[in-house]
C-alpha cells in the first residue's frame, strides 16, 4: 500500500502471530501455518514464536531469553530477536 507506514517494534510491543497464522504440525515437528505455506521453526526461532502469543513484549521476550542464554553478548539476543521478528512481519506472519 502506497504511503502505509510499518509499525515499529520497540521494547513495548508485544508480538503475536498475525492473523491467519497459526501453530501445526507434530510436537516433535511443529510448524507454523500462515495463509501462502507453512515454515519449520527449530531452535531459538522456535522459542521466541513460542513466546510470541500476545502476553510478553519485546523487553520481556529478550529478557526471558537473556536469562535462557546467559553467555550470549550483552545486546546480541536483542538485535537479533528485532531482526527474526521483523522478517516475519514482513512475511505478514507476526504482528506487533
Amino acid at each position: 500500500m502506497p504511503g502505509a507506514t510499518v509499525p515499529e517494534l520497540t521494547d513495548a510491543s508485544i508480538p503475536r502471530f498475525a492473523a491467519g497464522c497459526r501453530w501445526g504440525g507434530t510436537t516433535e515437528a511443529p510448524v507454523v501455518l500462515f495463509p501462502e505455506g507453512a515454515i519449520r521453526v527449530e531452535g531459538t526461532g522456535r522459542i521466541i514464536l513460542e513466546l510470541c502469543d500476545g502476553h510478553f513484549s519485546l523487553a520481556e521476550i529478550v529478557q526471558k531469553l537473556e536469562t535462557q542464554f546467559m553467555l550470549a553478548p550483552k545486546g546480541k539476543i536483542r538485535a537479533e530477536v528485532q531482526v527474526f521478528l521483523e522478517q516475519l512481519h514482513a512475511k505478514r506472519i507476526v504482528d506487533y
